[in-house]
């Protein structure tokens, strides 16, 4: 109720991945619909429980002030005493690259404006492209500085807006198959070709001319502080952590990525954008308010007295 009936209802990071990944586990509604709510029984609940919060599938992170043996100790009381149970295995959500571009045209009842995202699947987690990845999209669409923003929003005057989005959370927390995704509301007297072709044009010069250092330092810098500050509260730190654990099996990742983002080069960002934000791996899709839809769709009623 509060995310998909709100205009344009989350279809940048909610609908795009049922289109741009072809295995059921990566494609399906992630965030749930009211139908699967409904359907559910008090079994399924309960199945679910069994199967998946055993505390041997869990990780548990604590952040503050307490030492390491407090930690184990509070630890040992309150989950000790729960025995550890199976857990389903894991399937193979792998996927390769996609290799022809999808378009899908959506309405919006809610939109003022029309809105684009596009988005391509991305390098595996803990690929050498991770980390170019992760700075190539801070240098195309992370705040007013950025290369799409300049070129989309000031320079071309096309969009309103530029946002990025890698994966749901971040480009360092995801296993298995993830997306970037840009995102960018757009001005009614132009369309998804020219917002498109305005983002390929962008793209092409860095990989055909690479990113200059004083602009590669400014990205970086960003990003470390981004990240860095992330970690200042102790929940923040202590998420973060716990879902590193999980996800790649080293909570000791948190203190790598800053020399990943350090050792990025101008050519490690030309490769990555050259293999992965190609139009063949690119899915689109064009949201556009109700009244605009209806509108292109309409006959055209020649003026009274004019022959046809």
């Amino acid at each position: 109720m509060n995310v998909k009936n709100q205009p344009y209802g989350g279809f940048m990071w909610i609908d795009i991945g049922q289109h741009a990944f072809q295995k059921w586990e990566n494609n399906h509604d992630g965030y749930g619909s009211f139908e699967d709510l409904e359907g559910a029984s008090l079994e399924d609940v309960r199945a679910f429980h069994r199967d998946y919060y055993g505390p041997n599938n869990a990780v548990l992170a604590i952040a503050g002030d307490v030492t390491p043996a407090q930690g184990f100790a509070l630890a040992q009381k309150y989950f000790g005493g729960i025995p550890a149970r199976p857990v389903p295995k894991g399937g193979d959500f792998t996927e390769p690259l996609n290799t022809v571009e999808k378009r899908i045209e959506q309405s919006d009842a809610l939109a003022q404006v029309p809105a684009l995202a596009a988005a391509w699947k991305m390098p595996d987690r803990g690929s050498r492209d991770q980390a170019p990845m992760a700075v190539l999209g801070e240098l195309l669409a992370g705040g007013d500085a950025s290369v799409l923003y300049q070129g989309l929003v000031k320079g071309r005057e096309l969009a309103l807006n530029t946002d990025v989005l890698f994966g749901l959370t971040s480009p360092w927390e995801f296993d298995g198959p993830t997306l970037f995704t840009v995102y960018t509301m757009y001005k009614p007297n132009t369309n998804a070709d020219a917002i498109l072709g305005a983002m390929d044009e962008e793209i092409a010069k860095i990989v055909k001319d690479g990113v200059d250092d004083a602009t590669l330092k400014r990205v970086k810098t960003r990003l470390l502080a981004d990240w860095n500050n992330g970690l200042e509260s102790f929940i923040s730190r202590a998420d973060t952590l716990a879902r590193l654990q999980t996800l790649w099996g080293d909570a000791n990742v948190v203190n790598k990525i800053p020399g990943w983002i350090e050792g990025v080069t101008s050519k490690d960002i030309q490769r990555a954008a050259s293999i992965y934000l190609v139009k063949n791996n690119r899915t689109v899709i064009d949201r556009k308010p109700v009244a605009k839809v209806a509108a292109a769709g309409a006959p055209t009623t020649p003026p009274a007295g004019t022959r046809k």
